[in-house]
């Protein structure tokens, strides 16, 4: 097979990743939504780069809002995890190709926070290798994330297939000699590139 490993993506492929429902799983009001989605996901991509620390950003954001919300950004930060739910397709998947013999990576743009919380889940213990980007303090798409990955479990770019749902992230990996696939929640599509 032309491909021996593939490496997924975390959100919007593994876990439905949608900042709307999730604020709206923590606040009713529209009205109060509004004032919170700036305030609690503007550094959202310092914290996946994990150029600052997810605890102080907690506090700066809680120091943005009315105090009637500082509640409500305190249970976000410290509960969001539990609102991310398993794209249920992609786990089918992944157990399938596991059963097949292919290696199986993660690389993902991730707050430590989200890192902790993602290695205790069960889909993911059966991974290879795992990259996530703030505990390295890289993301994607800059190149040097993918060399991390390719050198951290000796891969070989043309031998690993990429699946993410952000088209920058997959030109940034074909640009390195790793193809992809954007995904958009069809499974048949990742089997078709696989061949199977």
């Amino acid at each position: 097979m032309k491909y021996k490993n593939v490496v997924f993506d975390f959100g919007n492929v593994i876990g439905k990743f949608d900042g709307n429902y999730i604020l709206e799983q923590f606040c009713e009001s529209k009205e109060d939504r509004d004032i919170l989605y700036p305030v609690i996901f503007k550094n959202w991509a310092e914290l996946d780069r994990g150029t600052i620390d997810y605890e102080a950003n907690a506090l700066e954001a809680e120091a943005g809002v009315p105090d009637r919300l500082k509640p409500t950004v305190r249970r976000f930060f410290r509960d969001w995890t539990s609102h991310v739910p398993p794209v249920e397709e992609t786990y089918s998947l992944i157990r399938e190709l596991k059963e097949q013999g292919y290696s199986l990576y993660l690389l993902s743009n991730a707050a430590t926070y989200f890192a902790e919380w993602a290695a205790a889940l069960d889909i993911l213990k059966g991974f290879d290798g795992i990259v996530f980007s703030a505990p390295i303090r890289m993301a994607k798409p800059d190149a040097e994330i993918y060399q991390y990955l390719f050198q951290k479990y000796h891969l070989k770019p043309e031998e690993c297939l990429f699946v993410d749902d952000l088209e920058q992230n997959i030109r940034a990996a074909e640009a390195l000699g790793m193809d992809g696939i954007r995904f958009t929640g069809d499974t048949d599509a990742v089997r078709r590139m696989l061949a199977f």
